[in-house]
């Protein structure tokens, strides 16, 4: 064993100093950085992101419940070192002299809010400021909306049920205040130890209780676990930061599925480049393998050897990797300061185990067949070079290769779904391209014949190296269509992100505008120099019936998990709106738009695709709805796919105007006013003060610069994707140098110009980047549909500009490279390369 060692070492160290193990060292260094970096990048803004995120429920959890929970239940949580919080809404009527106004009431304790800020401001619809307190009690904070309604000052009191309290605050903003627009009713935060006095939580009130969490994911989860039996599902429901389902949740998750795919592909390439080196490092060492046999090695002992070469190389490869990837993320998190939030104070182990298991299964499973080729070399090959290694079958490296990228992926990703997409469209482009290598071979058996040019000369290499050249492109249209595919990805998303928060967004949403205030609004708007956007009629209506089944009207979270007697229904009122003109950004997948209704057909109504499915409504299904004290009756002959992205007012339900043609409408639309005219809002909407004034400013912001944040950390994974496939290109090159070595000397020798040998090389390299960069825009193709409907929820996309793009960027890149990597060949005389070959 020590015998084994010593020259494992010995050998080590000569293949080290001769640059034998440059690539192989260099791809389980980038496997092993790129996975580190990205996990330990993507670990560190997901906790940014998740904090940031979870400002907008004011706590890492909640608990909702209808009335109180047992006192047990909170005095528990401390046992698992959490930090609690309490709330208690209602909607309750406010009186201020001869003005009211209904208003959403919540009353908290004085840890509110757990995470996030509360804002004040000096003057109704100013800027807010963020405050360390809560009210006290006798005093309330009102937003601006109540306090244009109730027409008081700071100072003055209101009653709030039995209760005489005095307004100390203008509230400009609370953490969890929603993002939908059609929370209309103006706010007021009191003290919970006011509750009491007031007697607004009495028999027949609809009170809503919050319990607030804060603390360690795993304490949490740990709580919850002991908590879970005890909720009764009918009356409590849990929820995490998990389950924000706002256009800034479903932006931060869309992210974590980029992070997760470009790790994947970073990690893909990297495996590539370590099989192509270990092949030809094999082939290389044919030689000295027989020469030890020869001189009494046994087959054990070459094992060894080599075995502990690698063992070494992967040891190395892993330390300057970790090192590596630790320094790139402290460097891209230096560089993006100040622009992309980054949680430091945490070491997350995850990555580093994650990224030394990539670098051992890349290692040994990539470097496995040509090891086992390599053990299988005669001792005769010392006397007959033509003799090659006995194990020649390409099944058992395609069962080696495939089961490890498949296993890196799963493991990495624990996404089955992602994993078998990009595993596929891998399978399906190999095949491919066996075929087109076989037209390639076809083709080159009659460009190849004649007079002796560089593109005769090119399409005659192609043709006699067909194994090798059939390996290159494969290599090289894997690597193109995997950059295709990270590269468009995050094209395609950084553009919808942006897209749906394009300047002149609206940043306020009005409600409540009547019929009779609908064009003097438009008139005062357009006098303002005010753009708005189009008026919807709105009614709020309850969801009651399909098909004159009744349905069970509220349920909560956990009900759609488990089956139950009864259809189930919204669980919540309706925002019911109707027209005959589809809205933008609604598509109709099914069914037809009832803008050609006809009087005495059922009265139509047009539902959302999510909805239907959730509710198991189908075309021709009709609805029923409860609208006051009126029935409301409707036929599904519609359903659109809505964009929920945009910050329009989006519906559920649309209807015929026929079905609503009995009530008088309300409507709601929306506008923007620039940062240097917020001040005016106050003037602007003081003639129509029955109007309510929702501000989204502060959201927009917020989702706009994470948003930001998010787009630039694709960047930087964009540049390890880039980086790791052009190593696979490099390690492509350098695996032909051999036989290549063998043909430039042949042809020197019978007096081929140097700039015919120079300029066929080159075009052989361009006829394969061509090659492999059509088929990779192809696969792209089926990657990315694939991608965007199953894992991105994102609406398919044909990207012809890349078909054109891919062959001749293929092309270049491979050219120059090919060129670069075999320009010290081509510039030695005829006999420093024979030389060589000795």
């Amino acid at each position: 064993m020590s015998m084994s060692f010593s020259l494992a070492w010995r050998l080590f160290k000569h293949e080290a100093k001769r640059g034998e193990l440059t690539i192989i060292l260099l791809a389980i260094v980038l496997s092993v950085a790129s996975v580190l970096s990205l996990s330990l990048f993507s670990e560190r803004l997901q906790q940014a992101l998740t904090d940031r995120s979870a400002e907008f429920i004011a706590a890492d959890s909640q608990l909702r419940s209808r009335g109180p929970v047992d006192e047990a239940w909170i005095s528990k949580a401390a046992d698992y070192d959490l930090q609690t919080a309490f709330q208690v809404s209602t909607r309750s009527m406010v009186f201020a002299g001869d003005e009211l106004a209904l208003s959403d009431l919540r009353a908290v304790d004085d840890a509110y809010p757990l995470k996030g800020k509360v804002k004040l401001t000096d003057i109704a619809f100013g800027e807010g400021q963020a405050v360390e307190r809560s009210p006290q009690p006798g005093e309330v904070w009102i937003d601006s909306r109540l306090y244009q309604l109730l027409g008081i000052d700071k100072g003055e009191q209101i009653e709030v049920g039995d209760a005489t309290l005095t307004v100390t605050e203008i509230l400009s903003e609370i953490p969890d205040a929603g993002f939908s627009v059609f929370n209309t009713d103006p706010m007021l935060l009191m003290s919970s130890q006011d509750v009491a006095q007031t007697n607004i939580t009495g028999p027949g009130s609809r009170v809503n209780y919050k319990y607030y969490f804060t603390g360690e994911p795993s304490q949490i989860d740990a709580y919850y676990d002991w908590l879970r039996p005890q909720l009764n599902r009918e009356i409590h429901r849990w929820t995490s930061i998990e389950d924000d389902d706002s256009p800034i949740g479903r932006s931060v998750a869309r992210a974590e599925e980029y992070f997760l795919l470009a790790s994947l592909l970073a990690i893909v390439l990297a495996a590539v480049s370590i099989a192509v080196a270990a092949q030809r490092y094999s082939q290389r060492h044919f030689d000295p393998v027989a020469i030890m046999k020869t001189l009494g090695a046994s087959k054990a002992m070459v094992r060894r050897i080599y075995l502990m070469q690698i063992c070494f190389i992967t040891a190395l490869g892993i330390v300057i990797g970790v090192v590596a990837g630790y320094l790139i993320q402290q460097a891209v998190v230096t560089l993006l300061a100040g622009q992309v939030e980054v949680a430091l104070n945490t070491w997350y182990w995850r990555p580093l185990g994650i990224a030394v298991f990539t670098g051992v299964i890349c290692a040994l499973l990539f470097s496995l067949y040509p090891l086992l080729q390599l053990f299988s070399v005669p001792p005769l090959r010392v006397l007959r070079k033509d003799i090659q290694a006995t194990l020649s079958s390409k099944a058992l490296q395609f069962v080696f290769s495939g089961s490890a990228v498949f296993l890196l992926m799963w493991t990495y990703s624990q996404n089955l779904l992602i994993s078998s997409i990009l595993f596929a469209s891998g399978i399906l482009l190999v095949i491919s391209l066996l075929g087109m290598t076989y037209l390639l071979i076809m083709l080159g058996r009659k460009l190849g014949s004649g007079s002796m040019g560089s593109w005769t000369l090119a399409w005659a290499r192609i043709r006699r190296r067909a194994m090798g050249n059939s390996v290159q492109l494969i290599s090289f249209a894997i690597t193109i269509m995997l950059l295709l595919v990270v590269l468009v990805m995050r094209n395609d998303m950084v553009k919808q992100w942006r897209d749906q928060l394009p300047e002149g967004t609206p940043n306020y949403f009005i409600a409540n505008v009547t019929e009779t205030q609908k064009d003097a609004l438009k008139e005062h708007f357009t006098q303002n120099d005010v753009q708005y956007e189009k008026f919807y009629p709105v009614a709020r209506g309850r969801f009651v019936g399909i098909n004159d089944e009744r349905i069970r009207t509220e349920i909560t979270k956990e009900d759609q998990e488990v089956a139950n007697d009864g259809r189930q229904g919204l669980g919540r009122e309706a925002n019911l709106s109707w027209s005959t003109e589809l809205q933008r950004g609604n598509i109709i997948v099914d069914g037809q738009w009832h803008d050609n209704w006809q009087q005495g057909e059922p009265v139509p109504l047009s539902i959302e695709t999510e909805v239907a499915g959730r509710l198991g409504i189908e075309l021709g299904d009709v609805l029923t709805f409860n609208v006051g004290s009126e029935v409301i009756t409707a036929t599904v002959t519609s359903m659109r796919e809505v964009d929920w992205q945009t910050l329009q007012p989006n519906f559920f339900f649309v209807l015929h105007p026929k079905a609503m043609e009995s009530f008088s409408a309300t409507y709601i639309t929306s506008f923007h006013l620039d940062e240097a005219r917020k001040s005016e809002i106050s003037r602007i909407m003081a003639p129509f003060a029955s109007v309510t004034l929702f501000d989204v400013d502060a959201r927009i912001n917020q989702l706009r610069e994470i948003i930001d944040q998010v787009s630039m950390a694709v960047e930087f994974i964009l540049v390890l994707v880039l980086i790791a496939g052009a190593l696979v290109l490099i390690a492509q090159v350098q695996a032909s140098m051999d036989e290549r070595l063998q043909e430039l000397a042949i042809l020197r020798t019978l007096g081929l110009k140097g700039s015919s040998i120079r300029f066929s090389v080159i075009n052989e390299f361009i006829i394969i980047g061509t090659v492999a960069g059509l088929m990779a825009a192809l696969a792209n193709e089926f990657s990315l549909y694939m991608l965007q409907t199953q894992v991105f929820q994102m609406p398919p996309s044909v990207h012809v500009e890349y078909w054109a793009i891919a062959p001749s960027a293929g092309a270049i890149v491979v050219g120059i490279l090919g060129a670069i990597g075999c320009w010290r060949l081509l510039s030695l005389n005829t006999s420093h390369l024979l030389r060589k070959m000795v």
